[in-house]
């Protein structure tokens, strides 16, 4: 069930809210456990029912592993328990990928038939190996079954994150949580929920026909050229941007009414002025699961230089795997992977120079960031290494700069939308670099976990008196009046686009 459809506002969403407020009136915090784990149940099982039984069998399972390794601390078990995990992934996610490209190398014709990639199994999955894991070492030496459940399922962040670690949630998972401050938490919530709504609906859909036009022609063979490479590549940009930092605010939003706060996920990404910058404001979760899970049993940066940089390499290989199985989305972690390694090589070069960077050489470092993210993104996109060359190509000028007079009709119909999408960029830009994410907005009634030490504020008051008040979110009718409008706005689009388009992130 997609947040932004009409499914879930107008149905689930009331009806749990509903009953979360019947069991909060009863004061009774099972209740509203069982209520919460019930409804994230049906949540999951509406788009295909018989993988609700993978689920509880992956939840039963990974529970009954924790119970013994509580007990017994057998490393053999935990080795089992990963092992099943990833051998989970491995089947549904990958099973069909290895086998493609078996037969593109030998030759051959085996087959698998069809396999259905389960919803939000990477997610799933990830947290019940870190729980495991952490039960092994001892960091997790309690947790009952029914807070375990809800700990998995959660609605609000089952399908595509933030992956989430047991002392994030469950600790939470208390009446005195669920029962303080009402008004202010459905207030908070709603209002980061609507912003993600618009920045989804409006934004993220609004310009995503244009990245597809494009892609879609790449990948068809066509030579995509200079102005029509850059409207897409540019398109694509923004759309993931809005589309994955839409379901965040979505996920922490919805959680919030509920008095729930989940960890923050997405912080600016494209204000960063350095690859490493970058990876600690995408994907928050996902990149602290990689260096604890991967990248430092790997061995970190501890066994010198080039072992540092292959850990590097290898750990972003796999979570560029990690987001689908296309050997594009392999060449997309590798480029970070390579990205990473200039960067560090060159802050081990800048180090020696005890200076702070001048303000031109920040915002030379976030142009070349940004453009290397760009570049990057085609891979992330195109379905093939053709369209991937082809819009490559095309942005530096090697397939010429406008569309001859005899271009297929598909292409002269997408090179129409190029001064439209170009046009729609500049209020995206606008929002993107000058205005304060959702938690910086809201940062006064503390929206998520962690939200201070992501955004790096070592003055927190300082700052606060720096950004204008009226970018502080307060519950004032000002506020109100301007989220009722994005959310008029919101659903309206809900209404003209007819077909909603899922997540990005649900995919993988």
């Amino acid at each position: 069930m997609i947040f932004s459809s009409f499914e879930f506002i107008y149905l689930f969403f009331p009806i749990t809210f509903a009953g979360f407020l019947f069991f909060r009136h009863l004061r009774s915090e099972r209740g509203i456990i069982l209520w919460l784990i019930a409804m994230s149940l049906v949540f999951y099982a509406y788009w295909n029912p018989p993988y609700l039984f993978l689920l509880l069998a992956s939840v039963g399972l990974n529970y009954a592993l924790h119970l013994h390794i509580l007990k017994n601390r057998d490393p053999w078990v935990l080795g089992f328990g990963v092992a099943i995990n990833l051998g989970a992934i491995a089947y549904y996610k990958y099973a069909g990928f290895f086998a493609g490209t078996l037969n593109a190398v030998a030759g051959s014709q085996f087959t698998l038939g069809d396999i259905a990639l389960p919803l939000a199994i990477s997610f799933f999955t990830f947290q019940q190996i870190a729980f495991l894991i952490e039960t092994y070492r001892g960091q997790i030496t309690e947790c009952g079954l029914e807070k375990y459940v809800l700990f998995v399922v959660f609605f609000p962040q089952l399908i595509a994150g933030p992956i989430i670690m047991q002392r994030d949630t469950v600790p939470q998972f208390r009446l005195s949580i669920f029962s303080n401050r009402l008004g202010l938490n459905v207030a908070v919530g709603l209002s980061i929920f609507i912003i993600g709504l618009f920045k989804k609906l409006v934004l993220a859909d609004g310009v995503a026909p244009y990245a597809s036009a494009v892609f879609t022609l790449a990948d068809g063979g066509e030579d995509i050229p200079f102005t029509m490479a850059w409207s897409g590549a540019l398109a694509y940009t923004f759309q993931i941007y809005f589309d994955f930092s839409g379901y965040c605010d979505m996920a922490i939003g919805l959680a919030r009414c509920f008095g729930i706060r989940l960890p923050i996920n997405f912080n600016s990404p494209y204000k960063a002025t350095s690859i490493v910058d970058f990876w600690r404001r995408w994907h928050i979760t996902l990149s602290h699961f990689l260096r604890d899970y991967l990248y430092i049993p790997l061995g970190g940066n501890k066994a010198g230089k080039g072992r540092r940089y292959l850990n590097l390499t290898v750990t972003m290989l796999l979570g560029g795997l990690w987001h689908g199985a296309s050997w594009t989305f392999v060449v997309w972690g590798g480029l970070h992977g390579i990205y990473l390694m200039i960067n560090h090589a060159w802050s081990a070069w800048r180090g020696r120079y005890d200076n702070e960077p001048s303000a031109f050489e920040k915002l030379f470092g976030r142009m070349m960031t940004m453009l290397a993210v760009v570049i990057a993104w085609v891979f992330f996109r195109a379905e093939t290494f053709g369209g991937a060359s082809s819009i490559l190509a095309g942005m530096w000028g090697m397939n010429g700069y406008f569309l001859h007079t005899d271009a297929p009709a598909q292409m002269m119909a997408a090179a129409e939308g190029v001064a439209e999408s170009f046009a729609l960029f500049i209020p995206m830009a606008l929002i993107v670099w000058a205005l304060p994410n959702s938690a910086e907005l809201a940062s006064a009634y503390r929206p998520t976990l962690y939200f201070r030490k992501a955004l790096g504020l070592r003055d927190w008051t300082q700052r606060q008196g720096r950004m204008s008040g009226m970018l502080k979110w307060r519950p004032t009718s000002a506020w109100v009046g301007f989220l009722c409008t994005l959310a008029i706005i919101g659903v309206t689009q809900m209404y003209r686009l007819g077909d909603l388009s899922e997540f990005i992130y649900y995919n993988f």
